[in-house]
């Protein structure tokens, strides 16, 4: 019987099939906001003054003094704006905890109800459901004796609070699902009450993933209440258009102004952003 060359009996079969290598999947690439982006739009509303100046006639005011000028009114108005974010934040925020404990109730009717109610309100235009909260809510509120007036930003609150609220439940349903299922067997196994569950072992491990897409939404609405304007609130961009009519009905100011109102809402809502996926980052969930 003849020996095996030992140089053959190292190398493997040719059928065999080589060794494959784990694939590295990358997240798909998408746009983030950088600090030179801001740079260009500030850089864009110069040149965009500055050509509305040079098309102008030689007495009217310059696009910069009228920028200056009407500053401290646009400012409060700004302010409004955050304020309505605030409160439309907190609003929705609180119903649409309790609709996303709804939405993972153990009772199928409290489950199919919630569901409906998130995807009706999630799926409308914002608009649409501020407009519906603008006239279908009343002026003021009798309580016996007691009128409480109810002015039109309190009911563009309200509004922008409702499609809040559907997202903000689906952003509870998505951290509990995401919950490994080991944490409710454990629970359950230590003699914890269905509320127990979610109240003390659930919940909290929920809070750290729901923040960066909470924070995302609030960044979201923020650019949102300027809808109200639309409504007949004095926000930002009502104050905008008064202005113009200020100022004679000027079209050239409009580029340069409305661009003014577009650095402040970057520069407001650029923190919230980068913030926001440094907590992505930190609370991704290692697999």
């Amino acid at each position: 019987m003849t020996g095996i060359n030992p140089a053959h009996a190292a190398m493997p079969p040719r059928h065999a099939l080589a060794v494959l290598h784990p694939v590295k999947v990358r997240a798909p690439g998408r746009l983030r906001l950088r600090a030179w982006h801001g740079l260009a739009l500030a850089a864009f509303v110069l040149l965009s003054g500055g050509a509305a100046d040079a098309a102008g006639g030689p007495h009217q005011a310059s696009v910069f003094a009228i920028l200056v000028k009407w500053t401290p009114l646009l400012f409060r108005g700004f302010l409004f704006n955050i304020l309505i974010s605030f409160l439309s934040m907190a609003l929705g925020t609180a119903l649409g905890a309790f609709l996303g404990l709804g939405l993972i109730s153990i009772h199928r009717w409290t489950r199919r109800a919630s569901w409906s109610v998130t995807q009706f309100f999630r799926n409308a235009p914002w608009l649409v459901l501020l407009f519906f909260a603008i006239f279908l809510i009343p002026f003021q509120i009798r309580i016996g004796s007691v009128v409480i007036p109810l002015p039109g930003w309190v009911k563009a609150v309200i509004g922008l609070s409702l499609p809040v609220m559907a997202n903000v439940a689906e952003i509870v349903r998505g951290a509990v699902a995401s919950i490994p299922s080991g944490q409710w067997e454990a629970a359950e196994s230590l003699g914890f009450s269905r509320h127990q569950q979610i109240w003390s072992i659930i919940l909290p491990q929920c809070v750290k993933r729901m923040l960066p897409p909470w924070m995302n939404l609030y960044a979201i609405l923020t650019t949102s209440t300027v809808l109200a304007s639309i409504v007949g609130v004095s926000e930002v961009m009502t104050l905008a258009s008064q202005i113009t009519a200020a100022e004679g009905g000027r079209t050239d100011i409009l580029t340069p102004l409305y661009g003014y109102i577009l650095i402040w809402f970057f520069l407001y809502c650029y923190p919230i952003a980068r913030y926001t996926v440094r907590l992505e980052r930190r609370f991704a969930v290692k697999i």
